[in-house]
């Protein structure tokens, strides 16, 4: 059971197309494509860094957690994502722990990954996805 690297970091800007822009054509880092995860009502564009990936994260609907902390807190960096080698045995061993989580089972992430996140109360307020990338 191992956390094997930053997968990405989840940010929610305003004004997410000056962002894609940014990302894209200033500092011209690829763009792996855009995907909208209808069960979290967001529109996720990712961009490749040498070991890592930003991905920017536009609300689809305001009920989504991201149109959520955007009215609370604006701006800024809304996730971690930690890539883990079986996200099964992480689960386990978290809730075990008593450690609370969000998804106490994994669910379907951008670009066929499985992902569960971790509750912020259990972190110090930092919200905490682990990320299982597929076979």
């Amino acid at each position: 059971m191992k956390i094997l690297r930053i997968n990405h970091l989840g940010l929610a800007p305003k004004n997410p197309l000056q962002a894609i822009d940014f990302f894209q054509n200033v500092l011209q880092l690829p763009n792996h494509g855009e995907e909208t995860i209808e069960n979290q009502n967001v529109l996720v564009n990712m961009f490749a860094c040498e070991n890592s990936q930003l991905e920017i994260l536009t609300p689809t609907s305001v009920e989504s957690p991201i149109a959520k902390f955007l009215q609370a807190k604006g701006s800024g960096i809304h996730h971690i994502a930690l890539e883990v080698d079986n996200l099964e045995q992480w689960l386990e061993y978290l809730k075990n722990k008593e450690i609370p989580l969000i998804d106490n089972e994994p669910r379907l992430g951008a670009h066929h990954t499985r992902i569960a996140f971790i509750h912020p109360k259990a972190t110090g307020g930092i919200l905490v996805e682990l990320v299982q990338l597929p076979e």
